[in-house]
């Protein structure tokens, strides 16, 4: 049997500059960086901490309808997860198409 390393941290602290930092997630080769950013704050962040990064995303002149490899947009992909309605909601309040 595998044991588990590490346990799911819940509740974690999301300070205003842990959200901002997210910013600055450098993209693999090959990858739209604004999309990267996007989907891994997506990845990582309760809504309201979601919330919080669009609106340094959009400061910053990011890109919130860049594409994956595949030509897919954050919000095509949060749109097919079952739980990503908020998500979808507030992807849109911040321009995504």
């Amino acid at each position: 049997m595998l044991k588990k390393d590490k346990e799911k941290v819940l509740d974690e602290v999301w300070t205003t500059e842990r959200v901002r930092d997210f910013l600055n997630l450098e993209a693999p080769a090959g990858v739209n960086a604004d999309f990267h950013v996007l989907i891994n704050a997506y990845r990582s962040m309760r809504i309201e901490n979601f919330e919080q990064f669009l609106t340094f995303f959009q400061e910053a002149n990011r890109d919130v309808n860049a594409k994956d490899a595949e030509g897919q947009t954050a919000l095509a992909i949060v749109n097919a997860h079952r739980k990503g309605e908020e998500y979808v909601t507030v992807l849109k309040q911040h321009g995504a198409a």
